[in-house]
């Protein structure tokens, strides 16, 4: 038989930076994506936000708007994933909490559950059984979709994809709309940017995520951030029968939450415990990290379409050196790192994990976003060096984007840590995109 050269399989494309990462490998380039990249600190979040004119929990229940949210920082960055625009207050909405988020304050809810009565109460609530719950689940999972769409998959490449290793055009299905999925037409400044996040693997993966059941728990009995969680800590020592009740509750409520985003095509995850590390590690032994393999076991159960497999979690806390370990024990692939954290340090930790070492993420302060190109650029570098010492390492602030954050210095840090003179380059170029909204966007409902 004869076998043409049209004939022979092309080669196959590499995996995504993130998920060679998350695996454990050590792909071409350092994968970075920022916490809080979706949202506050970009110009065209703003004026979107502006004309959306709706509270940010209603804003998340908006699939296309939700969804462009979520994409506007890979066109702008060029960082390796996207994560979707939401936020861990959703899942209780829509099981019918009472929630809201007041500027300058953060996530109120009313009443709080201060007692096993309130807890019983609370808990025969379920995920997507609150006044909009049904109609907000589908419409998570349409926004994390309308993601995907824009981002590719191994099927069928994103909208930046380049021509595949023989230099070639790749990719099954029809090509990606160069259309935002509020209708507008993207410039060539934005596939630039999905270019450069899709890289040789031709798509880039979207992050779902939720909050930690003890995070969950610490809002619902505080009632609004605190800084000690006192009235939490008192519950779980006061009440344990009412404790353990309430935190099976919040982790089968985010495991869920996490789930309908993988279902739609997430294909990593991450669990944010903010506020463990206001716990000592017998406590968050004994009392929290049982709940949070519960809620990572949930999500892991969970098979994402764009993969054809469960999504890696990376399980990330604040304050939290001292129970690196246990948080990877309960099921983690990777660990994020805040930046109260050294590195090096919490890289030995987790060596000494049940599971043995494994990727980490973190850990650039955000206050050096702002300290000066020199000071910068060494921290970066300092960070990517320290990194070296995991199986693999995912590049990120040791917490959130400030919202002061200059978009061009968040651009030219991931042109740094891929080591990219072009994308530098790119980022050098002055630049400000449409907020994704042309005057005629609908103001669509939650669902539709």
């Amino acid at each position: 038989m004869r076998t043409g050269a049209h004939n022979s399989p092309r080669p196959a494309r590499p995996a995504p930076a993130l998920l060679a990462a998350l695996n454990g490998e050590r792909p071409d380039r350092t994968p970075v994506w920022f916490m809080r990249q979706a949202g506050r600190s970009l110009p065209e979040y703003r004026a979107l936000r502006c004309r959306a004119g709706v509270p940010m929990l209603d804003l998340c229940l908006r699939p296309e708007w939700a969804a462009e949210i979520t994409l506007q920082p890979v066109r702008r960055h060029g960082v390796d994933a996207a994560v979707l625009f939401s936020d861990i207050m959703v899942p209780l909405r829509l099981a019918g909490v009472g929630v809201r988020i007041e500027p300058g304050v953060g996530p109120v809810i009313t009443p709080p559950v201060r007692d096993a009565a309130q807890v019983a109460a609370l808990t025969a609530r379920r995920y997507g059984e609150g006044p909009d719950g049904a109609a907000g689940v589908r419409a998570i999972g349409r926004g994390a979709a309308l993601a995907v769409a824009e981002l590719g998959s191994p099927a069928a490449p994103g909208a930046g994809a380049t021509a595949g290793p023989d230099g070639s055009a790749e990719g099954a299905g029809a090509a990606p709309s160069a259309r935002s999925p509020l209708g507008r037409e993207l410039d060539g400044r934005e596939l630039d940017g999905l270019a450069h996040s899709a890289d040789k693997a031709g798509w880039t993966p979207l992050i779902g995520f939720g909050g930690a059941p003890f995070t969950l728990a610490a809002y619902l009995v505080e009632g609004r951030p605190s800084r000690d969680h006192l009235a939490a800590r008192t519950l779980m020592h006061a009440d344990p029968a009412a404790w353990d009740r309430l935190m099976t509750w919040c982790a089968h409520l985010t495991g869920d939450f996490i789930a309908t985003q993988v279902e739609a095509g997430a294909s990593a995850v991450q669990l944010f415990d903010s506020w463990a590390g206001s716990l000592s590690p017998a406590d968050y032994r004994a009392r929290v990290a049982p709940y949070s393999a519960l809620a990572i076991e949930r999500a892991r159960r969970a098979i994402s379409p764009t993969t054809g497999g469960p999504a890696p979690l990376i399980h990330f806390g604040t304050g939290t050196a001292r129970i690196l370990a246990p948080m990877r024990d309960a099921g983690a692939r990777a660990v994020g790192v805040d930046e109260r954290t050294d590195l090096a340090e919490a890289i030995a930790a987790l060596a000494d994990s049940a599971g043995g070492p494994c990727p980490v993420q973190g850990n650039l302060d955000p206050a050096l976003l702002g300290a000066g190109a020199g000071v910068l650029e060494r921290a970066v570098d300092a960070c990517l060096e320290a990194g070296r010492a995991a199986p693999a390492h995912v590049f990120n602030l040791g917490h959130g984007v400030p919202p002061n954050a200059d978009p061009a210095v968040l651009t030219g840090l991931v042109a740094r840590v891929h080591d990219s003179a072009a994308w530098a380059r790119t980022a050098a170029e002055p630049w400000e995109p449409g907020d994704g909204a042309p005057e005629s966007a609908a103001d669509r409902e939650p669902g539709a």
